[in-house]
Formats: C-alpha cells, sequence, structure tokens
C-alpha cells in the first residue's frame, strides 16, 4: 500500500491555507500548455480520446450487468462508447459493502488517495478537455480549463474543507472536573468521525466535472461512498473521473467500490430510484429548479445540496469606461452560448440613460453599444466558435425562438458555422408586466429592462435575484455613492457582486479558493461551493468516554 498523505501532505497544507486567506492559488495550471504539461501532452491526450470512441469503457472489478452509452457530440460526433451498466439495487449493495471500510479508513489514507487522485486526473488534463469539449459542446481552450484544471481545483479545495472541519476539533479528550476536597471527576473521551453512509452525485451536462467535483470529493473525504450518475449525454469526463479513483484506491489498500458509476439512457434514467433509495443518505444535484424541488419532496432520507435555476441580473447606472463595459459585457454574454449558470441575463439601464467617459448615453446608446461589442467580437466565425462553443441541449434553440416574440429584438441570434451553434439574442422589454424576464432562460438570450432610475434598477435586479434566485449579479456606476447601498440590496438578496468589470475578469467567472461559488442564500441554491456547511454535514462526531483508572 502506497501512503499517500505523507506524499502529498505539503499540497494538503497549502490548499488549507488557501482556503483560509483566500488569496489567488491554485496547483493546476489553466493554460492548456505543453510547455507546462509536457511536449507530447496535446497529441497524447488526442490519441487517447480518439481510442476510446467506439469502444467498451474499462472499470475493471465494476458491478456490470450490461454495456450502454448513446453519447453524441454537439460538435457532430458519435462517441459510441459502451459503458458497464448495473441495476439500482446492484450499486446501492456495491456501495454499502464498501462503505464499512472506507468509512472508517484514516482519513488521512482517504484523503492522500484524493489528492493523488486529482494530481493523476491533472496529467490527464488534455484528455479530460477533449472529453469535456465533446461532451458539453465547450470549446477545447474552455473544456481543458473548466472540466481540468478549474474542476480540479474546486475537487482540492473541498478536500481541504473537508480536512479543516474534520479536525477542527480534538479527536481525544481527557476530561477533569474538580470535586472540591474529593479527587477531581476524570473521564477519558474519544470521538469517532461517523460519515452519513451513501452518497448520489448527480452529473449535468454543461460542466460535468466543475459541478460534480466538489461534493463527489468533499463526500468521499469525510468517509462517504458515492455513486456517480452522470448525464446520460455527458458520461465520459465522469467515467474518467472514476476511473482514475478507483485505480488509486486499489493501489492504497482501499475499496474500489467506494466509488461507482450509474450509467443509464435517455429515457430510462435511474436517478429516481437511486435517490429514494433508503440507503442514499446524501444527494448533490446541479439542474432545474423543477428536479431539484422533485428531490426534496421525494429523497426525504437524503440531505440534498443544490444548485439551480435563476435569473442573473446586470445593473446599468454609469461606467468611466463605456467601451470596455460593452466589451467585457460581451464576452460574458458570448461565453459557452449563456449556457453557464453564472452567465447574465437580465440587464437594467435607467430609461434616461447614463454617464459616461463619452458624456451621457441614451438608453438606446448604451444598448447599441452592448450590441455592436457583441457583432465586433464575433465577427470572426472561427473566433466566435471559440467563444461560444455549440448547444448542448437542442431545446436550448426552442428558448431562443421563443424568446424573439417577447419584445423588440435589438440583436438577432446567429450561427457560427460550427456544430449546432446559437450567438445572443437580445430583446428589450417594455413595461413592467409579468414575462419572460422573471424566469431563467437558458441559453443566449439577454433581455434589457429600462427602469425609472438607478435606485429603480437596483431595487428591480436585487429583486428579481431574492425572488428568483441568482448566482452572479453586476453592477456598474460611475460614482462611489452607489456601490455601498447596491451592495447592501444584493447582499440581503443573497447574491454575490461584481462591481465595474471592464478587463479581463467577467462575471461568469468564480475562482477555486478565493470566491464562494452559490451562497445558498435565494432560490438559484442552498449550498455554497465550498464553505464548511457544504462539508460539516456529510459526516457526525460521535463520542465514546469512560472513566480514567487510578
Amino acid at each position: 500500500m502506497t501512503n499517500f498523505f505523507e506524499r502529498h501532505r505539503d499540497l494538503l497544507e497549502r490548499a488549507v491555507q488557501a482556503w483560509r486567506t483566500r488569496e489567488f492559488w491554485t496547483p493546476f495550471p489553466e493554460t492548456p500548455s505543453t510547455k507546462l504539461y509536457g511536449a507530447d501532452a496535446r497529441r497524447d491526450g488526442h490519441a487517447a480520446y480518439e481510442a476510446l470512441l467506439g469502444a467498451a469503457f474499462a472499470l475493471p472489478g465494476h458491478p456490470e450487468a450490461a454495456r450502454l452509452g448513446s453519447e453524441r457530440s454537439p460538435w457532430g460526433q458519435d462517441l459510441a462508447i459502451r459503458y458497464p451498466v448495473a441495476p439500482p439495487e446492484a450499486l446501492i449493495a456495491a456501495s454499502q459493502a464498501a462503505g464499512a471500510t472506507w468509512g472508517q479508513a484514516p482519513m488521512q489514507a482517504r484523503v492522500g488517495a484524493l489528492i493523488e487522485a486529482l494530481i493523476r486526473l491533472n496529467r490527464m488534463s488534455f484528455l479530460i478537455g477533449e472529453a469535456t469539449m465533446h461532451a458539453t459542446g465547450q470549446a477545447f481552450p474552455m473544456a481543458f480549463q473548466a472540466g481540468g484544471p478549474h474542476a480540479q481545483d474546486r475537487g482540492l479545495e473541498a478536500i481541504a474543507a473537508a480536512w479543516i472541519e474534520m479536525t477542527a476539533t480534538a479527536q481525544m479528550a481527557l476530561w477533569e472536573k474538580p470535586q472540591g476536597k474529593s479527587d477531581p471527576l476524570v473521564i477519558e473521551k474519544q470521538w469517532h468521525l461517523v460519515p452519513r453512509g451513501v452518497a448520489l452525485a448527480i452529473g449535468c451536462n454543461t460542466f460535468p466535472t466543475w459541478n460534480s467535483y466538489p461534493g463527489l470529493f468533499a463526500s468521499l473525504a469525510t468517509g462517504n461512498t458515492v455513486m456517480v450518475k452522470p448525464h446520460p449525454q455527458a458520461i465520459l469526463p465522469l467515467a474518467l473521473t472514476v476511473k482514475v479513483l478507483r485505480e488509486v484506491f486499489a493501489e492504497a489498500g482501499l475499496p474500489q467500490d467506494a466509488v461507482l458509476l450509474a450509467v443509464d439512457a435517455p429515457g430510462d434514467e435511474i436517478t429516481k430510484p437511486l435517490a429514494r433509495d433508503p440507503a442514499v443518505a446524501i444527494i448533490d444535484y446541479t439542474g432545474s429548479s423543477g428536479f431539484a424541488d422533485w428531490l426534496r419532496e421525494h429523497a426525504t432520507q437524503a440531505i440534498v445540496f443544490t444548485e439551480e435555476t435563476g435569473v442573473n441580473p446586470v445593473t446599468i447606472t454609469g461606467t468611466d469606461d463605456f467601451e470596455g463595459m460593452c466589451a467585457n459585457l460581451a464576452f460574458s454574454l458570448s461565453l459557452y452560448s449563456g449556457q453557464m449558470c453564472t452567465s447574465p441575463q437580465n440587464i437594467y439601464i435607467p430609461r434616461a440613460g447614463i454617464a459616461t467617459d463619452e458624456g451621457h448615453k441614451s438608453f438606446d446608446a448604451v444598448v447599441a453599444g452592448i450590441v455592436a461589442a457583441i457583432d465586433c467580437l464575433l465577427a470572426d466565425p472561427q473566433a466566435a466558435a471559440a467563444i461560444c462553443g455549440t448547444i448542448v441541449n437542442p431545446a436550448t434553440l426552442e428558448h431562443v425562438a421563443a424568446a424573439r416574440h417577447a419584445g423588440q429584438v435589438v440583436r438577432q441570434s446567429g450561427e457560427t458555422g460550427a456544430g449546432r451553434s446559437a450567438t445572443p439574442l437580445v430583446v428589450v422589454i417594455e413595461g413592467d408586466g409579468p414575462g419572460p424576464q422573471d424566469d431563467e432562460c437558458f441559453g443566449p438570450v439577454s433581455f434589457v429592462i429600462p427602469c425609472e432610475d438607478a435606485q429603480d434598477a437596483i431595487a428591480r435586479a436585487s429583486g428579481i435575484a431574492a425572488r428568483k434566485g441568482a448566482i452572479t449579479a453586476a453592477l456598474y456606476t460611475q460614482g462611489p455613492e452607489l456601490i455601498a447601498p447596491a451592495a447592501q440590496a444584493f447582499a440581503v438578496a443573497g447574491v454575490n457582486l461584481s462591481v465595474n468589470l471592464t478587463g479581463n475578469i467577467y462575471v461568469n467567472q468564480s475562482a477555486a479558493f478565493s470566491d464562494f461559488h452559490v451562497t445558498g442564500a435565494n432560490p438559484a441554491g442552498n449550498a455554497s461551493l465550498t464553505d464548511t456547511a457544504f462539508v460539516a454535514p456529510r459526516f457526525r462526531r460521535v463520542m465514546i468516554r469512560w472513566p480514567k483508572a487510578a
């Protein structure tokens, strides 16, 4: 057996320090550079991806009753990979059988093995990037970052948070209570860290590793076994993850079935029977609020962590860099065709216009500036494809088509010419009545909403976040007097606020070890990646005590 904990102790300590200070830190380079990952890394990653296509995916020792897989890339390629399939009861039984050994293993052994797995996954980032690209429709640079290093950062962050919580209090104590003239009462105490049991990680189609790694690694670190349930169209990135974890567990002398792959087919999903099983104690889910509601209603035996539907607002009341603001928003609205949980949707602008470094801009001029910036950004088809990627779910195109009838279209959605694609649609919504802007319109759709003044814009933007949920919010203002009241309004709404972004940082982006992704304080999710509330409920402290012998 390999002592991975001692090998990676320094890395764990650095991760813990970064989690506490919230400063920039990452051990996993985000740039897909062969100088960083090796001269042959890109070629080898592509060759490894090609070798998987049309073949049976190897998971030695994994429960298996059949093989299936129907992944088709939004870029146009059939993956035709066949994965091992087992019925829910077989997966549950295997997970429970592994649970006793996994849960009772020293936390150091579990944590060391998990860090080793992340390091190996990082070495595979070019393969992970290709798998993510074809599972999600992201362009390769984004797929490499989000599917590889950024997801690995989130996994390590979850391990660090779990380690902090597990070691926050002593595991042994000598308790002495004075008894006046009598000898003190002396009790020896020990606390066992007891996991909840079997966890279910439900993957999403858009960010299968980035959204799944926090719950997956937090559950495993705290002693729970995990069944990984990928989206039927985004299996490969999580299958590769499970494969690496199982290999490392075997080398560490730990049970491989501590992590299992729960594969199913579209229309024949096993998510619901797994989620309802009495043995499942933890569920991590990213996706629509509709299914999150189902989980809360039917999987009552489990603690459920969710990231859900939301409406992310942008409030524009002024700017000292009009061109920079428009360019920044254009990129945020275009990136991955608005298929990010952090993508802006509703843009609130005073009807009378705003003050800028270029002088006063009317409402129409502000909207025209944003539209022109989108057009400029996406003018080159190759660049447009790299920024927008493809549309992962054909239903998203229906959202775009329906939104065209919501108001005045000031920018039509088009295609990039690569894969199933759609560029941003921008629609001005007049009036104060209900409309499509009141709910998430997933995909490359933005609604621009005229407001009475700056205060009304802030109130309406923070109001939609509080009512419907939001993960991100952005504010542009020329003077400092609006920042404090806006910060308070968005804090009350439970949404993270970005102010005056005009450079190479975007409201879509969330940095591990610094940004708490989702607050858990509005309907867009009940959990935050990765605070102590995300990891602490995954285990319990159970005491044993006895009088100390004289």
